[in-house]
């Protein structure tokens, strides 16, 4: 038999079966997305989260980083509402007792502690100090939401040293030591909830945010690694993605459908608690607010996080941030000079 005979005749054989083999895969694929959409809509629109009494009685404390300003400080009001008492952590004293006292003044019996801190200093005498402000409460809930962003896009040769060094050790060391601090009290408790912030800068590399982007992205991996090592001693752990959002940081001012308000995040956030689909089943993630989560979903399953279009459009929008941020400077100096 010639070697042309022998092709012809095993291609008679396994045509049949190539055949079966493409439809079997290409009907597993239309089922699994099919599978992927749907839990993606029901977590963002129709289910609800866990119910924050699972991880602590009533009376039982928050402790919340960054919680004088913005989405720390929505993290405490709405947590106090739901009768968690209130550790408030974050580097101005007057802000943290005003906001104490708004607390203690809005709901009734619930109590609150304050510490004051600098996160950019790594002063191990603060994580001391926390440690003795936590010894003995019932934390159940740990929001790690302290985080420093770059003033304004900057490729990462012109970042400064400074600015470098605290996005750093604000980001990651703070949030890692804080968890040091509070976590191990969830274990022989066998029950608490660490939710840590995360960002769409984070999720996508985000050129002219290197080194931001870098320090988000780490709190991906650190956070999901933790909850698998958390998850048998009864806590859970995630991360909380977010497009922007209306606050200091993002220096975005007026809301619309896909910039939240800090109360209207809040509330989806704590809303969603351990619904896997509203981050495109990311383990350990999750983007609570619908549009964020909608356009998580899409750049995920139908374009790629690692896409280089995605990539170019991310770095031409940070480009264009950076040249009107340059243009609002110089007119700022100009009437600074004409006020002179």
């Amino acid at each position: 038999m010639s070697t042309q005979d022998l092709i012809t005749r095993l291609d008679a054989i396994a045509g049949p079966y190539a055949l079966h083999t493409l439809a079997f895969f290409g009907a597993f694929t239309l089922v699994v997305g099919a599978l992927k959409y749907t839990n993606a809509f029901l977590s963002l629109f129709i289910l609800s989260g866990t119910n924050l009494r699972k991880y602590g009685p009533k009376g039982s404390w928050a402790v919340i980083t960054g919680a004088s300003d913005g989405i720390g400080k929505e993290f405490a009001i709405q947590l106090a509402q739901k009768g968690f008492n209130i550790v408030l952590v974050s580097r101005t004293a007057s802000k943290l007792e005003a906001l104490a006292t708004e607390i203690s003044t809005k709901f009734a019996g619930i109590e609150t502690k304050t510490l004051a801190m600098d996160f950019a200093k790594d002063n191990n005498d603060d994580y001391k100090r926390l440690s003795e402000l936590v010894n003995g409460l019932d934390v159940a809930i740990l929001i790690n939401n302290v985080g420093k962003s770059h003033d304004m896009p900057v490729s990462f040769l012109e970042t400064t040293d400074v600015e470098m060094e605290d996005i750093i050790t604000i980001n990651v060391k703070g949030t890692l030591k804080v968890t040091k601090v509070v976590a191990p009290g969830m274990v022989t408790r066998r029950r608490g909830l660490i939710l840590t912030m995360g960002s769409f800068g984070g999720f996508l590399p985000s050129p002219l945010l290197a080194t931001y982007s870098g320090s988000k992205a780490f709190l991906q991996h650190w956070s999901t690694a933790l909850g698998s090592e958390l998850k048998p001693h009864g806590v859970t752990t995630q991360l909380v993605i977010g497009y922007l959002i209306t606050s200091a940081m993002s220096k975005v001012r007026k809301p619309s459908m896909m910039i939240p308000t800090p109360k209207q995040f809040v509330r989806a956030t704590l809303g969603k608690i351990g619904l896997k689909g509203t981050a495109g089943g990311m383990t350990g993630t999750i983007t609570p607010f619908w549009s964020h989560g909608v356009m998580h979903w899409a750049i995920q399953e139908l374009l790629g996080v690692w896409n280089g279009f995605v990539l170019d459009k991310n770095r031409v929008m940070h480009e264009d941030i950076r040249k009107r941020a340059l243009r609002k400077k110089e007119r700022e100096a100009a009437a600074g000079k004409k006020g002179n």
